[in-house]
């Protein structure tokens, strides 16, 4: 006779479908507490640009003062991500973690109810912090927890849809909030999606000790590294913003922060306990997802600034028309990346899915390189917006899947500070490039006698263009140098290794 007791995998008798065990249900409702810290940090990343007119007039900005809003989150944020990936893998994941989410929530506090320019700059520096030792690990736990890799393409999928489409909603959310209420209440709708995250997690995260701070504490080498990109972050958003980049305080600072990373690196090279090996590199798909990264974010986060303006100073939207505008994006997104992207990336291979998507969003931004002056939303901007939509909720998990295939328990935390790392300087740099660029060449229009709109919108068309070119070289690198998990992981595993399941066939 067969045993008859029912295991808790197998299928359910009403319903026709696995059960789900405890130990998947908490690992599941702990990836929605990550996503949770992880949408709070993206809302309030440009949630902010729809109410910095509001706070300009309420606390006395000057244009110059009023970028210092954004400015100083960037910094904070941008140069302490690697070095908080790391200390994640030393001090333990779910502490980082935790003391991440605690400091951003107060800071948000205090943003809210800063009444001084100089209370809000500080506050915002002070998020910039708790967004970086919150973000940096989130990809790292999700590695540790998702060991299967069909698991763990499911739950980066869900963790891209938040980080890639949260952008989106802020829009909106910060229209709405912005114009029903007063600007304040962007900080102060964090408070509780903070603590709850944060009583949460002590809850479902498990406590882990890391590999402890003497593993590899290189004081000396965090110092360079995150002075390094801080200065890089602010010579892209402070000096050459302001002053361009020829001005000679760019040069100097641009050239400051070089050196600092080079001084990083021979460090690294030669310490016997670096913050960094530089090892890690030489895995295929981390290195090269990382530059692909770095090239598609660079593109895609000037095109959604742009494109913002684009909608309010060319076809004069609002900033709730704007948020609406945006939705489709944020809405298929939502549709391919939690589940359809991880089904397509475990059939067609993960390397095969990014270039599908690399190549729908190359078309997203072609179709607004080509939008007239008087263009009409059905027939203009909702097939760019369709596109991007698809090409992002493809890319974004099936990159950072291929970014994460090499991590291990004691670096993931590393390759997810890395990951965040090359998105945030990419974004930083090309806004900064497309920004500038689309500036100038609407200045020489108008110089030339050209109407206001029809300069504004040759500009923004520049910047387009631009974009597609960056994702044109990120797809030819994804299509050389990536290659498949299982590709990746025979190179690399000893003959003792155990293949993916999916690549024992």
């Amino acid at each position: 006779m067969h045993d008859t007791t029912e295991l808790p995998e197998l299928a359910d008798s009403t319903l026709g479908r696995p059960r789900m065990s405890t130990a998947d249900r908490s690992r599941w409702m702990a990836l929605v507490v990550l996503c949770t810290g992880m949408l709070m940090i993206v809302l309030d990343a440009t949630i902010v640009n729809v109410a910095l007119p509001s706070i300009q007039s309420d606390l006395g900005f000057s244009a110059t003062g009023l970028a210092w809003v954004v400015n100083a989150y960037l910094i904070a944020f941008g140069g302490l991500l690697l070095f908080a990936g790391r200390l994640g893998d030393l001090a333990g994941r779910r502490n980082v973690f935790l003391a991440g989410l605690a400091l951003f929530t107060v800071a948000s506090m205090v943003c809210g109810l800063a009444q001084s320019q100089e209370m809000l700059i500080g506050a915002r520096f002070a998020q910039g912090i708790g967004g970086a030792l919150t973000s940096a690990v989130i990809l790292g736990v999700i590695v540790t927890l998702f060991p299967e890799p069909r698991d763990m393409a499911k739950a980066i999928g869900v963790y891209a849809f938040v980080a890639s489409a949260g952008g989106a909603v802020g829009l909106l959310a910060g229209g709405i909030l912005t114009q029903a209420i007063n600007w304040h209440w962007i900080f102060f709708v964090n408070l509780p999606i903070g603590i709850g995250a944060v009583l949460l997690a002590t809850r479902l995260l498990q406590s882990e000790r890391g590999l402890g701070l003497g593993a590899g504490a290189d004081v000396v080498g965090a110092v360079l590294i995150t002075a390094s990109l801080m200065l890089s972050v602010y010579t892209i958003v402070g000096e050459a913003a302001a002053s361009g980049w020829s001005a000679p305080r760019t040069v100097l600072f641009g050239v400051i922060g070089v050196l600092l990373f080079v001084a990083f690196l021979v460090r690294q090279a030669t310490h016997a306990r670096p913050l960094l090996p530089l090892g890690i590199f030489r895995s295929r798909n981390l290195s090269g997802a990382n530059v692909v990264q770095m090239l598609m974010v660079a593109g895609l986060f000037g095109m959604f600034f742009l494109g913002s303006l684009y909608l309010q100073r060319v076809l004069h939207y609002d900033a709730l028309h704007i948020g609406l505008a945006f939705l489709p994006v944020a809405l298929i997104i939502g549709a391919l990346s939690i589940d359809v992207s991880a089904r397509l990336s475990t059939r067609f291979g993960a390397r095969n899915v990014l270039l599908v998507g690399l190549t729908s969003m190359l078309g997203g931004l072609a179709v607004f390189a080509i939008a007239p002056v008087d263009a009409e939303y059905v027939p203009h901007i909702l097939p760019g917006m369709v596109l991007l939509g698809m090409g992002g909720g493809l890319s974004f998990p099936a990159l950072m899947t291929l970014a994460m295939s090499s991590a291990t328990a004691d670096d993931a935390g590393l390759a997810s500070g890395l990951v965040n790392t090359t998105a945030q300087v990419g974004g930083s740099l090309g806004l900064a490039i497309l920004a500038t660029l689309s500036t100038a060449r609407t200045q020489q229009l108008l110089d030339g006698g050209a109407a206001q709109e029809v300069a504004l919108t040759d500009g923004f068309h520049l910047a387009f263009v631009i974009g597609a070119g960056l994702l044109l070289v990120a797809i030819g690198i994804a299509a050389t140098v990536l290659r498949s998990q299982c590709a990746e992981q025979s190179a690399d595993r000893l003959p003792s290794d155990e293949l993916l399941p999916e690549c024992a066939s």
